[in-house]
């Protein structure tokens, strides 16, 4: 388990190693419903609890290296966390 808080303050994301893949929930998303937007990000500030730690979260999650992530909103992603993460980064807050 990876502490990824921001979305909540008790935020979790779940790394498997062995199958190359990890579990991100709502730490990062492919898809906002709020802004009807496909696209790497962290969940809009409404729903956000913490905008500084879910920006600093994405660190935790692109330092696993893995390259497929399942999340709470959106498609799963193949291309790498490191690639997710600096698109979410360049949509900062929402």
């Amino acid at each position: 388990m990876l502490f990824t808080p921001g979305h909540t303050h008790g935020r979790y994301s779940y790394y498997f190693p062995d199958h190359g893949a990890l579990v991100a929930g709502d730490a990062i998303v492919t898809y906002n419903h709020y802004r009807a937007m496909s696209s790497p990000q962290i969940v809009s500030d409404a729903a956000t609890v913490d905008l500084k730690r879910a920006l600093e979260s994405l660190a935790v999650l692109a330092a696993t290296g893995t390259q497929t992530v399942l999340l709470g909103h959106g498609e799963p992603w193949h291309q790498g966390l490191e690639q997710l993460v600096r698109i979410a980064r360049s949509h900062g807050s929402s």
